[in-house]
């Protein structure tokens, strides 16, 4: 540290005469007169911060060595430098001892983002700089000051939808408008402007909410052979909006502009959720850069296990560290941040990634009673969000077994089994009929919500829809390594063609499959969720992990809107059916006790009231009521690869009328109730590899 320090300290500023300053609140923060800066390192020997100008950036204009009895308490290190504002650029400086058998790796060459940046700028970074030895200060992200700007809401306030009123899309920011089909100026291309631009076409799909994936700010260089990093799960500054995804260079604007797409997404009736990544950073193992949080407290922010006799990074994320959610500092720093999202960006809900790494100590172990999932659970400033789970991580599997009273989670269980069942498997039909149910088999507690469980067949992380129906094997060359990476066992079907087919006869069948899979989301108790351009096909040509794929590969075709009408016309009209059917916003199970009011699902097989969970059936069918209803419903799955004949309840009071046949052409495929045909026999024939659904009311002529 020492000649390196004595020449930093040479270049203070005589401009500004820095002040003590205050430990809280951590960050920047703008106070009348100038800002207060604050940082935690328990461990740092000596730490310095730097000013940027706007110009000339590359080095600083002002270095402040903070002096530790006067600019330090206890772990706090802190100063308040008078005259400046808003827009300021500046960066840390953390000295302190490199040994990594103890667990230390601080570096005071490298200039660190503040943890709590609300913006960053990324014009001058390259990642390598952050790696190797020396200087990164030309090449480095600066973090930015962000004031409380009179930002006019006009009275925007998050929408609070309960989940059994919802019907999630999980959608990519810049995926959804970069592709030049959308039609946009290319200056809004993949921008919350131009997310904005397309909401008329996510109100016209039914949808009540997007979820967004990253935001984020992230490191768009952290992936391998010289791709991009697409997806997102590489954060590197948690309560900064992604810079790239702004139609402006001024990283104060592009925060206006995420309120800007927040609060029109609002005026239509669709709330947002962010996929929020608090699992791992961009930082990577020991051979990753050093960005942030490695270099200001190594042992707080990761968990750490001593292995030949120094201190390895613990791996349960797959990418090379894991935040360690649980320690005291790190724990605020989350909860800090999603009070941020809530407070000052308006956001409706978050979906946690890889959320089980939130259950483990600092050792990594799982505990029975996670302190920061039940900080975000109790937290008063979180209570009216929605917060769900992707309830896993590489060694733990928690689907149904997740913290709390709040906590909804992605089921994963629906999307293997929904795909197993629709595509043909042996031995699927009883389970199929507990995914149906909102999965009590995995969740337990019948008074529990059922809309908790989040059933999706596809996400990002996967085949598309099309992509499901249309290849057997994943094709990932694309991603340079080698078709290794992505998951091997995807439950798919390509209907007899591996890929594209000019077949009508295999595109038919492809069609029916996709609507299948549609219309069991859309009647499965729970709350659905569609990927992004399911609706028309979108496809990724058989790569189902496109997370370096910021391309063509992955972006949304918007010239497959005009091309798949029919299907994209089929998922509004089953929507809308959800949206329409009271069965489907009860917040009791089906089936449980009749006094608290419930529906009763009572399942069958081709005749009534007798299921065939044998291992070689491929069909169900399973009527739903309620006292207190105007309306039956009976939900016919024939799976088998002939037709079959369904019996229907029968009664004098209602009569049947078919509302939807996946086998059928549109738009006979799913009808209003006023012009579908009435069923004048005791049977339904049911078509091959196809769905079939009844609607009865009283008093029908």
């Amino acid at each position: 540290m020492g000649a390196e320090l004595k020449h930093n300290r040479s270049l203070m500023s005589k401009k500004t005469k820095a002040l003590a300053g205050q430990s809280f609140p951590l960050g920047a923060t703008v106070l009348e007169g100038g800002v207060n800066f604050c940082l935690f390192s328990k461990n740092a020997s000596a730490v310095e911060l730097l000013l940027f100008d706007k110009e000339g950036r590359r080095y600083p204009s002002q270095t402040f060595w903070l002096d530790p009895r006067q600019n330090k308490t206890f772990y706090y290190w802190h100063v308040f430098l008078p005259n400046i504002g808003p827009g300021q650029l500046y960066g840390w400086r953390v000295y302190g001892p490199y040994a990594a058998n103890k667990g230390y790796r601080f570096d005071g060459n490298k200039v660190l983002i503040d943890p709590y940046a609300r913006a960053v700028v990324m014009d001058d970074y390259d990642r390598q700089a952050a790696i190797e030895p020396g200087d990164n200060s030309p090449k480095s992200i600066k973090s930015v000051v962000v004031g409380k700007e009179d930002y006019d809401w006009e009275g925007d306030k998050p929408l609070n939808h309960p989940f059994s009123r919802s019907i999630i899309y999980e959608m990519h920011v810049g995926g959804f408008t970069k592709h030049p089909s959308s039609g946009l100026p290319e200056k809004l291309r993949g921008t919350y402007r131009g997310v904005i631009e397309k909401i008329p076409y996510l109100k016209s799909l039914g949808i009540t909410a997007v979820e967004l994936l990253p935001v984020q700010q992230f490191d768009p260089f952290d992936v391998p052979n010289e791709l991009s990093n697409y997806w997102g799960y590489s954060p590197i500054a948690l309560f900064a909006p992604h810079h790239a995804y702004s139609s402006t260079s001024d990283p104060l604007e592009t925060i206006n502009e995420f309120r800007d797409m927040v609060k029109a997404l609002h005026r239509a009736g669709i709330e947002v959720i962010l996929d929020v990544v608090f699992n791992h950073t961009g930082e990577g193992d020991e051979t990753g850069p050093t960005l942030s949080f490695r270099g200001i407290e190594n042992r707080a922010y990761y968990m750490l296990n001593k292995e030949n006799h120094h201190y390895a990074y613990q791996n349960f994320t797959g990418t090379g560290n894991t935040l360690n959610a649980n320690h005291s500092v790190v724990r605020r720093m989350i909860r800090d941040c999603l009070r941020y999202w809530v407070s000052e960006m308006h956001i409706d809900g978050f979906r946690f990634d890889l959320a089980s790494v939130l259950s483990r100590d600092e050792n990594g172990k799982a505990i029975q009673n996670p302190p920061v999932l039940w900080e975000i659970e109790s937290d008063p400033v979180l209570a009216p969000t929605k917060i769900i789970a992707e309830a896993w991580d590489v060694h733990q599997y928690q689907v149904g077994s997740f913290v709390g009273d709040k906590w909804a989670e992605w089921n994963g269980k629906y999307r293997d089994d929904a795909r197993r069942f629709i595509k043909g498997d042996n031995g699927m039909a009883a389970t199929i009929s507990n995914r149906i149910n909102a999965s009590p088999d995995l969740f337990r507690k019948l008074l529990r919500n059922p809309n908790r469980s989040i059933n999706f067949v596809t996400c990002h992380d996967g085949f598309t829809l099309n992509d499901l129906v249309s290849y057997n094997d994943k094709h990932n060359y694309a991603n340079g390594e080698g078709n290794r990476d992505g998951h091997s066992s995807n439950f798919s079907w390509n209907c007899g063609v591996e890929g594209p087919t000019d077949d009508p006869k295999v595109e038919r069948l492809r069609q029916k499959q996709a609507r299948n899979f549609l219309t069991l989301l859309m009647l499965s108790q729970g709350t659905p969720m569609l990927l992004m351009g399911d609706e028309v096909r979108r496809t990724q040509l058989g790569n189902n992990n496109a997370y370096c794929q910021d391309n063509e590969i992955s972006w949304f075709n918007w010239d497959m809107v005009d091309k798949n009408q029919g299907l994209l016309r089929f998922v509004q009209k089953l929507a809308d059916f959800n949206m329409s059917m009271e069965f489907f916003q009860e917040e009791l199970y089906w089936n449980a006790p009749q006094h608290l009011g419930g529906s009763s699902c009572t399942f069958h097989g081709i005749r009534l009231n007798e299921p065939d969970f044998g291992y070689n059936s491929h069909s169900l069918a399973f009527t739903l009521k309620n006292r207190n209803y105007d309306k039956r419903l009976h939900v016919m799955l024939n799976m088998f690869w002939n037709p079959l004949e369904f019996e229907l309840p029968q009664s004098r009071k209602w009569r049947w009328k078919q509302v939807i046949n996946t086998a059928a052409p549109g738009p006979k495929d799913i009808l209003p109730v006023d012009k579908a045909p009435l069923i004048k026999k005791k049977v339904l024939k049911v078509e091959a590899r196809s769905i079939a659904v009844a609607l009865a009311e009283k008093n029908w002529k």
